[in-house]
């Protein structure tokens, strides 16, 4: 568990313990819209766009703009969390990655729309979702989504096949962590689930608090001094 879960001293953007609250905002952020906002994914959007073409196929304009909405909004969201181009050059600072998580956080919280506004709601959740995955692209150095499952199952099983085959120990400790905030995402995806029965629309303030988490480990303080030399390079 210490390869997990190690003393970070990069940034702490990649650190496990800020990437799994992440993952688990995620997961609930997807089951939120789909369950209690009409059948729609806040980040899987290639499940939106077979929707959304059947809809226009069937000549169903409405339910059309029920799901290019959002996919729309995540095209914008995706162009909003890129890395400013200051820090395109070195690992973006660590307070920029704050301030991202503090918009992604203003903009989940956007999406509690009473019940009815589904298409605002499922707009603002998949724009945030976005940002989410332009801000926060890796854990311990390895890339991975904290909002989408594919490539995360793509990479762990990778790794573990490399594992199977050399005997790395590092290969299975990176699969391990693939594999590891896949469960997480499953996880905030059950409760998600589980929440919307219960709390119905105010569900997604429970994914405010897990960015809020995240938020605040981005000011861990021994992670500053390496990120600042890496900046004066």
């Amino acid at each position: 568990m210490s390869k997990l879960f190690p003393h970070h001293r990069g940034q702490m953007s990649e650190a496990f313990r800020t990437v799994m609250f992440l993952s688990a905002s995620g997961g609930l952020q997807d089951a939120y819209t789909y369950i209690g906002r009409g059948k729609v994914f806040a980040n899987a959007q290639t499940g939106n766009i077979v929707l959304m073409s059947q809809s226009l196929f069937d000549g169903d304009l409405s339910r059309f703009a029920h799901y290019f909405i959002p996919v729309l909004s995540f095209a914008l969201g995706g162009r909003g969390g890129v890395h400013p181009p200051a820090l395109a050059a070195g690992p973006p600072h660590p307070l920029a990655s704050a301030r991202r998580a503090g918009r992604d956080r203003a903009a989940v919280r956007g999406g509690l729309f009473p019940a009815g506004w589904d298409i605002g709601a499922n707009a603002l959740v998949s724009f945030s979702c976005a940002m989410q995955v332009q801000a926060f692209r890796k854990v311990h150095g390895y890339p991975f989504a904290s909002t989408m499952c594919i490539g995360n199952l793509r990479s762990g099983m990778d790794a573990l096949v490399a594992f199977g085959h050399s005997h790395d120990k590092n290969a299975l400790w990176k699969s391990l962590h693939y594999f590891a905030i896949i469960f997480i995402f499953a996880l905030g995806a059950g409760i998600g689930t589980q929440c919307v029965g219960i709390f119905g629309e105010r569900t997604i303030w429970l994914s405010c608090a897990l960015l809020l988490v995240s938020l605040c480990f981005m000011f861990i303080k021994e992670d500053l001094p390496e990120i600042e030399e890496e900046l004066k390079k």
